[in-house]
Order: structure tokens, then sequence, then C-alpha cells
């Protein structure tokens, strides 16, 4: 539970509960000598001391929230700072559901590997991609295979013209001790 403090102005007590945050300074915590108010429906009430801003807010049973500290003098605002907070939370829970989280599928190639193989391995790469997802593929180099490592390259050449329609190459194939990778990500939509 937060803890409440009580004021008493003109007989009357306003119970205040301390809701904390970082960057906004609400009520009491606003220490400046001079604020520009901004009323509850967007008019300018002019510059005047914290304590007569503080007052006014109390009288329409409001807060004073200082929004820009930077200014000078700083800007305060009389709302509501619950529903401020809510409409805010509710803004940011939003926001984030409609992030997108981009994964990085590997998909492991030989240089043995087979036609079909081959043409499996790529339609994965095509499915990941289509999900918006990106694509590592890898090749993992095994004894004398270290020797040949141009044929590791024809591999990933290949591997990226089969993608090249829905693919763009973002980092080209490179060797990196025995394995070589190359990173796709998928065609921004036109």
């Amino acid at each position: 539970m937060l803890p409440a403090l009580f004021i008493k102005t003109d007989n009357v007590f306003w119970r205040c509960l301390t809701i904390s945050n970082k960057e906004l300074q609400i009520n009491e915590e606003i220490r400046d000598r001079e604020v520009r108010v901004v009323g509850s429906d967007g008019s300018q009430l002019g510059i005047m001391s914290s304590a007569q801003a503080l007052e006014k807010a109390f009288e329409q049973n409001l807060d004073l929230v200082k929004i820009a500290p930077q200014a000078t003098p700083p800007v305060c605002k009389i709302i509501d700072y619950g529903k401020f907070r809510f409409e805010q939370a509710k803004r940011d829970k939003e926001a984030k559901k409609n992030q997108r989280i981009v994964d990085i599928k590997e998909i492991r190639l030989s240089l043995n590997i087979d036609t079909h193989d081959f043409n499996t391995k790529v339609g994965h790469a095509t499915r990941f991609l289509k999900d918006g997802d990106k694509v590592k593929a890898s090749i993992r180099f095994r004894g004398r295979e270290m020797g040949h490592p141009e044929q590791g390259y024809s591999i990933m050449r290949n591997f990226a013209e089969a993608l090249s329609e829905i693919a763009n190459v973002e980092k080209p194939a490179k060797l990196e001790g025995r394995n070589m990778l190359m990173f796709l990500a998928s065609k921004p939509a036109k």
C-alpha cells in the first residue's frame, strides 16, 4: 500500500498518494520558485509561484505535475496524475505489443550436400525469412575439408542465389576458424 499524505487547507483535508516516478515531479516535490502553469483544459494560466499553482490544482481536486523541467521557468500542468499514469502505461503496453522480435534461425550446410538436401534447406530458409526472421547459414569444415574453403564459398554463393528473390545478404560468407558463416535478411516489403 502506498503511504498517504494528508494536507489541511481551508478546513478541508486532501489525501495525496505519493506515486514514485523518477522523471516527473508532482505536487510538493516541485520546489521551484516560479513555474509556468498550464490548465487541465490546455489553457495557459501564466507564471506564478509553485505554492499558488499547487493551490489552483487542489481547488480543482487535481495534481500539479512538472512536465518540462528544462524550460525557464519550468512548465507545470494541472492534471489527474493517476489517470495520466494509467494512459501512459496503456500506450507503453500497446507499443510493446506492436514490436516484433527478430530471431536468428540457423541453417547448417555441409561441403558434400546433395541437390535434394540443398533444396530442402532453401525451403526451410524461405519459410524462416517469410516469417520475418533472419537466417544464419553455416558450414562446419571437418578434417581435410579445411583445405578446400573455395567449395564452401561456392555453396554459400549458390545458397544466396537461390534465396535472392526474397532475401538480401546481410553479411557475406566468411571463414571463422572451422566455420563459414553467412547472414541473410528478408527484403523489405514494397
